[in-house]
């Protein structure tokens, strides 16, 4: 075999770096995202947060703390929401009513970003899989190539130094 027939049947011949180029999940999910879609992020964003936690702790302890000073200084009927607080929990309970399925709404959404993010990964990998084993194996062609040229030099110089002598 001589060097043009080494070369010629490397692994990277016909090879064509054809796929898709790799696009960003996240900015694509987003882009498709509703009004009503992108309001259920900022919702759930807001409730899970600490600011949240603490103002609405604040807010709470307001509402307890005025409500029960003004019962017990006898001005019961300035008291906006006497114990047991029937006013607060009606809005607790319609705050929850409606923030838990925002709040789920939008843990479902980010739970399909994930998938897509994940066979996104998949794909990419799977792709950088084959073309490593390709680079690879043209490596290993390269090295043989390489050991040819060696071997046809070393016998070239050998003849060489035998007309020599």
């Amino acid at each position: 075999m001589n060097l043009q027939e080494m070369i010629g049947d490397g692994p990277l011949k016909g090879y064509k770096h054809d796929h898709p180029p790799v696009s960003n999940v996240n900015t694509e999910h987003d882009a498709s995202l509703t009004f009503g879609q992108h309001i259920a992020d900022k919702v759930a964003a807001l409730v899970g947060s600490w600011p949240f936690i603490i103002v609405q702790s604040v807010l709470l302890l307001l509402w307890i703390v005025i409500n029960v000073y003004l019962v017990l200084h006898q001005m019961k009927d300035k008291a906006f929401d006497p114990y047991p607080f029937i006013l607060l929990n009606l809005a607790l309970s319609f705050q929850a009513a409606y923030t838990g399925p925002i709040v789920m709404m939008s843990q479902n959404r980010q739970s399909e970003k994930d998938r897509l993010v994940a066979q996104s990964d998949y794909q990419c990998n799977q792709t950088a899989e084959e073309e490593i084993r390709l680079l690879m194996d043209h490596l290993q062609h390269q090295d043989r190539i390489m050991d040819y040229m060696v071997h046809k030099i070393e016998s070239l110089e050998a003849k060489l130094a035998e007309k020599q002598s």
